[in-house]
């Protein structure tokens, strides 16, 4: 990790010059006169300290920090030579580096409430003060599977994974679970509500389990079955879905193995392309659900979506397949 110690100053205006002034600072004292340099490690710290979020986000901030001034270092730079000018060559080079304008735009809210924090303390200057945020392209990113790629997929899986694979890979198409839902999963979570069988979901970005889909038949049988062939002296408290490798026995599934497991299904029934992704998933249930009821509400009720804009996204998508499957331009075919 690359740190360098320094002085942090500032510029007064004196008689129409700008004059270098030594400051007397500390972290939460500012006034208090300290007798040797402050390191980036220590302001670092004293920001993490300060920020009221939780330790997952705390370690997020930490890690893009470290990103941050790692790019200062591999420029030949010192922290005093930034200016708002290298602040927006950061972001270009992290655009270029193929990072998505969501990903930038994230890293670059970690770098303005920095140097907001310097400045309120007098450490530096906010140089990234109203740095602009890339615009999100406002496409549709992920493919959708039509109704006999979903079929085959789950077949695929069914035949050549195990049981496990097969309950996975099926509850997600079944319910538009996210990767991450579905490895916080409980068995203790599947449970009755209104006299209906439910699973309680840990969404993301959400503290607790204060969500609730519905498992019908279709997405409750196959998860049955690997819990009464494999499972049979699990705990409630345990995860729903375990790793079996040598390595990780017993232990939740991660994020990156569903991920893989969708991703191997997908390319091995033809499907072998980067926007066909463990995503897709939830993208084709979204999709099917507004082809099939016209409404925006209830996809929003189905996924979750804390905004009725977000769902959006499924209406353009269905009528975009609608218009393709069923293009007028086709009642000219022969015409000409």
């Amino acid at each position: 990790m690359f740190f360098t110690l320094f002085y942090f100053s500032i510029f007064a205006i004196n008689n129409g010059s700008m004059k270098e002034q030594s400051l007397a600072i500390s972290s939460y004292q500012p006034t208090e006169i300290i007798e040797a340099p402050i390191s980036t490690t220590e302001i670092t710290r004293h920001f993490i300290d300060s920020q009221d979020v939780k330790a997952s986000s705390k370690q997020l901030y930490t890690r893009t920090l470290r990103q941050y001034f790692n790019w200062i270092a591999s420029r030949g730079l010192q922290h005093g030579d930034i200016t708002r000018k290298e602040v927006i060559q950061y972001k270009e080079d992290l655009l270029a580096g193929g990072y998505s304008p969501l990903t930038v735009g994230g890293y670059l809210t970690v770098v303005r409430k920095f140097y907001a924090f310097a400045e309120a303390n007098k450490y530096y200057y906010n140089v990234a003060k109203e740095i602009k945020t890339p615009k999100k392209r406002q496409i549709f990113e992920k493919e959708t599977l039509t109704l006999v790629e979903s079929a085959n997929l789950n077949t695929y899986v069914k035949e050549n994974k195990s049981s496990r694979d097969y309950a996975i890979v099926n509850l997600i198409q079944a319910t538009g679970l996210r990767t991450i839902e579905v490895v916080r999963a409980n068995i203790e979570d599947i449970t009755i509500r209104n006299g209906k069988r439910v699973l309680l979901v840990h969404g993301k970005g959400r503290d607790s389990k204060d969500q609730v889909i519905v498992l019908t038949d279709t997405a409750y049988k196959p998860i049955a079955e690997y819990l009464n062939n494999y499972r049979q002296k699990a705990k409630n408290n345990e995860a729903l879905f375990i790793s079996a490798s040598r390595n990780n026995k017993g232990q939740r599934l991660t994020t990156r193995f569903i991920s893989g497991l969708v991703k191997e299904g997908l390319q091995k029934i033809g499907l072998d392309d980067r926007r066909y992704t463990a995503h897709s998933l939830r993208h084709t249930v979204g999709t099917l659900l507004y082809a099939k009821t016209g409404r925006i509400d209830q996809v929003q009720i189905a996924l979750r979506h804390s905004s009725p804009t977000t769902s959006q996204i499924y209406a353009r998508k269905a009528i975009e397949i609608a218009n393709i499957e069923n293009n007028p331009l086709e009642l000219l075919e022969g015409l000409f």
